[in-house]
């Protein structure tokens, strides 16, 4: 692994190099994040998705919120569905 160092501005500011840029695709304007493993910091392009997003992508939005009265009355109508005689 080839270390590649950057160095921090009075400002705090940092500049990411032209080479890590690339292989991130960074522009200006994009996101990274730091975060801490142990002793470590890790860099690495934010993700464009929150982890709500992808938890509605897999699974779907939350269901509708209902009364407690509706989904008894959606138990008798499964049951009497289920258990009708035909």
């Amino acid at each position: 692994m080839e270390r590649i160092e950057s160095r921090i501005t009075a400002q705090g500011q940092v500049s990411v190099p032209a080479r890590i840029r690339r292989r991130l695709g960074l522009t200006p304007g994009s996101k990274i994040e730091w975060c801490e493993i142990g002793d470590e910091v890790i860099v690495r392009r934010a993700s464009k998705f929150s982890s709500r997003d992808i938890h509605d992508a897999v699974f779907g939005a939350p269901p509708e919120h209902r009364s407690v009265s509706d989904m008894d009355e959606g138990v008798r109508a499964r049951t009497r569905h289920r258990h009708a005689r035909g």
